[in-house]
């Protein structure tokens, strides 16, 4: 999905039994756990799919918005952000990251400029606009109502 949690309070997800092929065998003669090399990838497929996702739709492009709104920052730099102020329970990946600033940039919430970062590379760094800045003002407003109203549903629960 788009952003995933660190081992720390992420659970293992083990792939359902009867996914792996038939007569499968781990190196260590013990056949109670398959030997993953062999899986197919059809069957990887259901397994990743019935992964639910980590955080709630759009919260990524909230995260983003609202690491600008410091200061001008390269990609990586925003996923340390990220990762770092979340006490590194939230990573998120370069496939996620990319496509996201993409989608931000489309939409005239960020601005991007080629600069020389502290070590002399070329990256691209991300600023906030006006019209982004205001559309994070919406999405935490959305968002903290989302959060009142999981939290009264599981205080009737």
């Amino acid at each position: 999905m788009f952003v995933r949690m660190n081992s720390r309070c992420a659970h293992q997800v083990h792939p359902p039994p009867g996914r792996f092929s038939s007569g499968t065998v781990a190196n260590d003669g013990d056949v109670s756990r398959p030997a993953i090399d062999i899986l197919g990838i059809e069957r990887l497929h259901i397994a990743v799919m019935t992964k639910k996702p980590d955080l709630l739709q759009g919260t990524l492009d909230m995260l983003i918005l609202n690491t600008l709104k410091r200061a001008p920052l390269h990609g990586y730099a925003i996923a340390q952000s990220i990762k770092r102020l979340s006490g590194d329970v939230l990573t998120v990946e370069e496939g996620s990251l990319y496509p996201a600033l993409q989608r931000l940039l489309l939409r005239g919430w960020v601005k991007a400029q080629w600069k020389l970062t502290d070590t002399n590379r070329k990256a691209r760094y991300y600023t906030l606009t006006t019209v982004g800045r205001k559309q994070l003002g919406n999405e935490l407003s959305e968002f903290e109502e989302m959060i009142a109203a999981i939290a009264r549903v599981l205080q009737n629960a």
